[in-house]
């Protein structure tokens, strides 16, 4: 069964382009996923379909209210028997990363929530009880990005998503390791050579090389990974 991606936003349009292009759009070709798109504004129910409010207590921005997006995800939920997971992205919310990728491609269902304005209403948090994440420490005019960036990076993880079994084992934090540096030809060019080792059609010794090449990178590059793997590499060690 198909991994159901439900969207809800008050920019629907804005991932059409998105989810219409390359892997995610080859995905769902493929029928490894199915995108659903709601317009939250479509759950308001005054006659200037208002989505937000100013905050209680003052200070800038307007905030989106409880009524629209409560109702936006009983609605939607009720389309599949399903179970979804909730998701919200905030700049509150955990850090994203290859792992939680990982977790959420596993999923039957998932339901992305990409707030605008200022924020949530804390209530919406409270009551939903969804995922909050974040893509990073920075922020955005809205969530709508940031799900995109989600959404990308858990459909090419599924089973043929890619188009070889083992297409994204050795990419970047697939391992807590960032990948290797990668050629192809002219075989020289400025003045810069590709390593002799890719050519010498030695398959262990290039896998060994590239291994290496991970390693070196990460040290070097990304020593808070690299921390993260050795703690991990010794604990597997002392099991």
């Amino acid at each position: 069964m198909s991994l159901r991606i439900d969207i809800l936003t008050l920019f629907p349009e804005m991932f059409t382009p998105i989810l219409g292009t390359s892997i995610p759009k080859r995905a769902a070709e493929k029928g490894l996923v199915e995108y659903h798109l709601t317009n939250i504004r479509d759950f308001a129910t005054d006659n200037h379909k208002s989505v937000d409010d100013k905050p209680f207590g003052g200070g800038p921005g307007m905030v989106m209210m409880c009524q629209v997006v409560f109702d936006a995800v009983e609605s939607v939920e009720k389309l599949d028997l399903r179970p979804a997971t909730r998701i919200i992205l905030s700049p509150q919310g955990q850090r994203f990363e290859q792992k939680m990728a990982e977790e959420l491609s596993r999923k039957e269902r998932l339901l992305l929530i990409a707030g605008h304005y200022e924020g949530f209403d804390e209530r919406i948090i409270e009551g939903l009880r969804p995922t909050e994440l974040s893509i990073g420490d920075y922020v955005l005019s809205g969530g709508e990005l940031a799900a995109m960036v989600v959404v990308d990076s858990i459909v090419r993880l599924l089973p043929g998503a890619l188009g070889a079994a083992d297409g994204a084992a050795d990419e970047s934090f697939s391992d807590g390791l960032i990948e290797y540096p990668q050629y192809t030809r002219p075989r020289e060019f400025g003045g810069m050579a590709v390593p002799d080792m890719l050519l010498s059609g030695n398959h262990k010794n290039i896998a060994e090389w590239r291994h290496e090449q991970r390693e070196k990178r990460t040290r070097e590059r990304r020593p808070d990974l690299w921390a993260d793997y050795l703690r991990r590499k010794q604990e597997k060690e002392n099991r």
